[in-house]
């Protein structure tokens, strides 16, 4: 292992309380605007905005289009209020500055693959917050409206012990790096959601460095989305990532189990983990009550390679090859230090962090068969 390889249990959080608000009546605003335009409801679009707002666009004939605020409301107002008119929206970053902030929005049309960016300015106002001015961007990027969601745990300790763990930054970045390069949309969410303790950061690697730099990807990580926020229809996959604290909080999770098996059978989705993150498919069934993988070949981190005399290892709640083989799966992996994917079908797994990379390519090579 390299000096420089940090085995480090980061969470991010806001200091105080006061932020904590902040932040919320920020996301409660911009939930407003995606809700308002995705659903037509033209009185949240103006609850989010300051009634002087200006939108600043554009179209075929105007690179600079400025949109009041009143005209923009009016696009929606002769629509089907309340129907979904497929549009998806999603916050990607918030950043603010005591009564001013600034925020950026993706926004999602699958019916014609395509992807726009928003980027707002918000004011506090009379105690409360409103959008001043917004500014929007088509993404003419490849197929942006497939997405991806990763499921990571919000545990910071090996169960009730003090020892830190946390989500593998390493197999995080290399499988998010792959998808976004393919064309892909990623969505974090947590038994918990919002922020979660990252660990194995390699300050020598450079696409870790740029990602701990990247600060869109370091908010998604902050403010990872409860299950109750999915909806598994607008996902191709699910992938598990690993880290010692995927033993913890994910596999018990029913709802995220839920999650994954609607992806699986109601939309011919993929289940995918890598490493310790094959610990949160042990408890996944099928509508019929069989195990997701029985009969099938899976891997992740073989039980020999554990340290057993370590203080990490009286905690972990099962062992996941030994679990997964006395529930009918066929676990395979290979020597130390080796990249070692499965493919099974619909089911995709790694065995350890040099992993992570190749089962996000078979992901993507098993979703255009699928497509």
């Amino acid at each position: 292992m390299k000096n420089s390889l940090l085995f480090l249990s980061l969470i991010f959080f806001y200091s105080v309380t006061y932020g904590q608000t902040e932040s919320q009546e920020i996301k409660e605003v911009l939930f407003n605007y995606i809700n308002g335009t995705s659903y037509n409801k033209p009185e949240l679009i103006e609850k989010a905005f300051y009634p002087e707002a200006d939108l600043f666009l554009d179209n075929k004939e105007n690179n600079l289009w400025i949109v009041p605020i009143k005209e923009y409301q009016g696009w929606y107002k002769n629509k089907k209020q309340g129907d979904f008119n497929g549009r998806i929206g999603n916050i990607v970053s918030i950043d603010y500055t005591n009564n001013i902030a600034t925020a950026k929005v993706e926004i999602l049309f699958p019916d014609d693959n395509s992807r726009y960016i928003d980027l707002f300015i918000l004011k506090k106002i009379d105690n409360k917050w409103k959008i001043i001015s917004k500014a929007a961007t088509k993404d003419s990027g490849a197929a942006l409206s497939d997405k991806i969601l990763f499921i990571v745990s919000n545990a910071a300790h090996y169960g009730n012990s003090d020892i830190s763990t946390g989500n593998s930054f390493s197999e995080l970045v290399n499988a998010y790096s792959t998808f976004k390069s393919a064309g892909y949309t990623v969505d974090f969410v947590s038994p918990e959601g919002g922020t979660i303790p990252l660990s194995y950061i390699d300050t020598s690697d450079s696409l870790s460095m740029s990602y701990l730099y990247n600060s869109d990807f370091m908010y998604a990580l902050k403010h990872t989305h409860k299950p109750s926020e999915i909806a598994p229809q607008n996902y191709k996959a699910v992938h598990y990532i690993g880290g010692g604290a995927a033993m913890y909080g994910v596999p018990e999770s029913q709802e995220i189990q839920k999650i994954a098996m609607a992806i699986y059978e109601q939309h011919n989705g993929i289940i995918s983990s890598v490493c310790h993150g094959t610990a949160g498919i042990v408890n996944l069934k099928t509508k019929d009550g069989k195990y997701l993988f029985k009969n099938k070949l899976v891997s992740g981190y073989p039980d020999s390679f554990e340290k057993k005399d370590a203080a990490y290892f009286k905690h972990f709640p099962f062992l996941i090859q030994k679990t997964l083989e006395d529930r009918g799966a066929v676990f395979k992996f290979s020597p130390r230090n080796n990249s070692h994917v499965e493919v099974d079908g619909r089911l995709i797994t790694g065995q350890n962090y040099l992993s992570s990379r190749d089962v996000a390519l078979k992901i993507i090579e098993q979703l255009k068969v699928l497509n």
